[in-house]
């Protein structure tokens, strides 16, 4: 039971990281809006 609500927690913590900002992103696929100016 303890192992199935650790996963649960880490990929819930995961989902939140690639979720941290939207898209926008020029033709070099970095965020020009955004500051500071950063790349993916």
């Amino acid at each position: 039971m303890r192992k199935g609500i650790v996963l649960l927690l880490v990929a819930l913590a995961t989902i939140s990281f690639a979720h941290a900002h939207s898209g926008g992103t020029d033709k070099n696929g970095c965020h020009a809006g955004s500051r500071p100016y950063h790349c993916h």
